[in-house]
């Protein structure tokens, strides 16, 4: 290991703006005594260059040689090659295993102290599965990697924070999955990690009902009354300072949430699109309960955009930004 904090930024799923976004804010914006290694296939990487009119020279990356910054216009690669070649905006299923392979190197680094943090570009779930591979998404994959029994998926702002009692699921099954187990152990996971990878020392979390209302007493739903005012008052008790459960259409108000340090709300359309309208293009998506530090973009692969330039480097620079942060804690 340098001196310096190395990041690993895997560039996603080849065919979407992963690739642009990496290289756009690498020409933008260079951080001190941090060193991005970029883990995809270089040809991809010097392909979309060309397309978008960038000059950048890309310096093939090994543990044992990475003993300098780069300057603007070069980054760090550390190659892996993806099964056939690469046309923007043409998703390729055959490219799927180049995919995963990259999240894989990414977190091995990670693992055995070579990285400091992992953040990643958007992938394609769809293409994913249609490879073959079962997958539900990063947060999932990730946590399957690093042996971690319950990821929590959590998308902040500068002012806002909201984690998931359940991930990507159809909403048919949400119910059943949120149990007072897993409850628990969610509350649990967003208590620790604000408190150690934020350093928040009293974290103050809201905690959203399930059905309209909260519930209404039991008129609109059940599973407050059985499952989530029990575990809710049980953490209570173990000092924790939850407020909840509250009616999800009243809870994201200036009201409820001043002071808040953040939401945890049942499911991903509870809450993430609430976030999504105040800070989309500047959000970031951090994964909690895992033995790493994971950051990501708040947003998806946009297909119609790879190689055309018209896109937002917003959420990557926070991302990047956000992983620094709790790398030096």
């Amino acid at each position: 290991m340098t001196t310096r904090l190395r990041i690993a930024l895997t560039a996603g799923e080849p065919a979407g703006i992963g690739p642009d976004i990496i290289l756009l804010l690498l020409q933008q914006q260079q951080w001190a005594e941090v060193d991005l290694v970029v883990i995809a296939d270089p040809v991809v990487l010097q392909t979309r260059a060309d397309a978008l009119g960038i000059s950048v020279r890309l310096r093939e990356y090994s543990p044992t040689t990475l003993t300098s910054a780069c300057p603007p216009g070069e980054c760090w690669v550390l190659p892996i090659p993806t099964a056939v070649p690469v046309e923007a905006g043409v998703l390729n299923p055959a490219n799927a295993p180049y995919v995963l392979a990259t999240l894989r190197r990414a977190v091995e680094g990670c693992l055995n102290g070579e990285f400091a943090s992992i953040v990643t570009a958007p992938l394609h779930k769809g293409v994913i599965n249609d490879a073959g591979i079962p997958f539900t998404g990063h947060t999932e994959f990730l946590a399957e990697l690093t042996h971690a029994p319950l990821p929590v998926m959590m998308l902040a702002s500068h002012n806002l924070r909201v984690a998931l009692a359940t991930t990507h699921v159809p909403l048919a099954q949400v119910s059943s999955q949120i149990t007072r187990e897993s409850l628990t152990q969610v509350l649990t996971i967003l208590h620790h990690d604000l408190q150690h990878k934020f350093a928040i020392a009293h974290p103050r979390i809201l905690v959203c009902g399930l059905n309209p209302h909260a519930g209404e007493g039991g008129h609109l739903g059940t599973e407050e009354l059985d499952t989530i005012i029990p575990v809710v008052q049980a953490l209570q008790q173990q000092g924790m300072d939850l407020r909840g459960p509250l009616p999800a259409d009243t809870l994201f108000t200036q009201r409820h949430l001043q002071g808040a340090d953040a939401v945890l709300a049942m499911y991903h359309d509870q809450g993430l699109p609430v976030l999504k309208h105040a800070s989309f293009g500047k959000g970031i998506n951090i994964t909690l309960g895992l033995p790493i530090i994971r950051t990501s973009v708040d947003h998806g692969t946009a297909l119609d955009l790879a190689g055309t330039g018209q896109v937002e480097t917003g959420s990557l620079y926070e991302a990047i930004a956000l992983a620094v942060q709790l790398s030096l804690k």
